[in-house]
């Protein structure tokens, strides 16, 4: 297993984004169940029969190094993952993305603090760009994104097909290194 450079715990008063541990499996397992209609709009399920298949996808780009996962804590409880995805070092540019947040956290605040910590901790590490891409049918997500300063720069149309079959359209979101201001609240 390839540890990813940026895997690295990182905190706030009561949150901690910790790298990845399959000791939290069931924990996710558990947070993602809470939302069983979410999925539809994401390229993976992450509940049901779904949950192996796609965990293992996850834990395999965490093993080659690609991605580096982040488990969500706030005050020792799971609420949520999110990732850095095809960091490249050599251009400064990587995403943030995979990200899922249990429904009793969702408008506390804790996803602007979590991005605020990947964005900060990227940036830190010598990053000058973090793009977002979002499902066109999440608005919810395209607003928080917003929110964070980035910029929509394009649609791309029909790139991904889902684990529903629903051909998407990805709404894709950059945000530079010179245009941060730490805002997210």
């Amino acid at each position: 297993m390839t540890a990813h450079p940026l895997s690295q715990i990182l905190a706030e008063s009561d949150m901690v984004l910790q790298p990845y541990d399959s000791e939290y499996r069931e924990a996710l397992r558990a947070a993602y169940a809470l939302d069983q209609k979410i999925w539809e709009i994401y390229p993976h399920s992450m509940v049901g029969e779904h949950f192996e298949l796609s965990m293992r996808h996850f834990e395999a780009h965490y093993a080659d190094g690609n991605w580096a996962g982040f488990l969500v804590l706030v005050a020792g409880q799971v609420a949520g993952l999110s990732n850095y995805i095809n960091a490249d070092a050599g251009n400064k540019v990587l995403e943030i993305g995979g990200t899922y947040i249990s429904p009793e956290f969702r408008g506390t605040g804790v996803n602007g603090k979590m991005k605020r910590l990947m964005i900060n901790h990227a940036f830190a590490n010598g990053y000058r760009r973090i793009e977002f891409r979002v499902d066109a049918r999440n608005k919810r997500s395209q607003a928080a994104v917003l929110k964070l300063g980035a910029v929509q720069e394009g649609i791309l149309r029909q790139n991904r097909i889902t684990w529903t079959g629903y051909v998407r359209d990805t709404v894709i979101f950059g945000l530079l290194k010179d245009e941060w201001r730490g805002s997210a609240s």
